[in-house]
């Protein structure tokens, strides 16, 4: 039997919202084992007075399986 938690990220990228999911994969990869899977659970950004896109953020719920 096995036991899955779920933990809540935010992280963020100038390149672009695939970027910042990497990034937060990534992060929290170092600290957490056995992830498999994240769901993008929001997409926000930081515009500039212009409104052109300076900052991709993400919020991602990620599962990974207890040992």
């Amino acid at each position: 039997m096995s036991v899955a938690k779920i933990i809540e990220v935010n992280a963020s990228s100038k390149t672009s919202m695939e970027d910042a999911v990497k990034v937060g994969l990534k992060k929290t990869s170092e600290t957490v084992k056995n992830i498999k899977g994240a769901w993008v659970n929001e997409i926000k950004v930081v515009t500039d007075d212009g409104g052109n896109v300076q900052e991709w953020r993400v919020n991602l719920r990620i599962s990974f399986v207890v040992e």
